[in-house]
């Protein structure tokens, strides 16, 4: 195993509006409290009963996504918590990620592209 799931990163154009519709169908708690991640305009979240975490990741030209057809592709990727982003970081590539952006300095979490071209983060647990 390389990772656990941290939580589902949904792009939307109100992320509290979207926590809240959510938290009417799962129940949960929204922006509880985290470490792992800030809470503000841009980002909201969701602790659903069981554990499962879901996050809204506001987009200022938020395009929706078509249904059934792929003009405009759903747009969501998943968060992979994992201890060393270093030794993560090989396993992802050599299973076939792809790295997008490793971002500068410091940073926790680092975004691939799986091997079809869906995003997906690794984020220093």
């Amino acid at each position: 195993m390389i990772a656990e799931l941290q939580c589902l990163v949904i792009d939307c154009p109100a992320p509290a509006v979207l926590a809240a519709f959510y938290r009417s169908v799962l129940g949960g708690e929204v922006d509880r409290p985290d470490g792992r991640w800030g809470l503000g305009e841009s980002w909201s979240t969701l602790h659903a009963p069981g554990g499962l975490v879901l996050c809204f990741q506001g987009v200022a030209d938020h395009r929706p996504p078509t249904w059934p057809g792929s003009e405009r592709p759903q747009q969501s990727h998943l968060d992979f918590a994992v201890r060393d982003l270093a030794a993560a970081e090989c396993q992802v590539l050599a299973a076939g990620a792809t790295l997008l952006d490793a971002g500068e300095g410091d940073r926790s979490w680092r975004v691939y592209a799986d091997p079809a071209g869906h995003p997906f983060c690794l984020v220093r647990h």
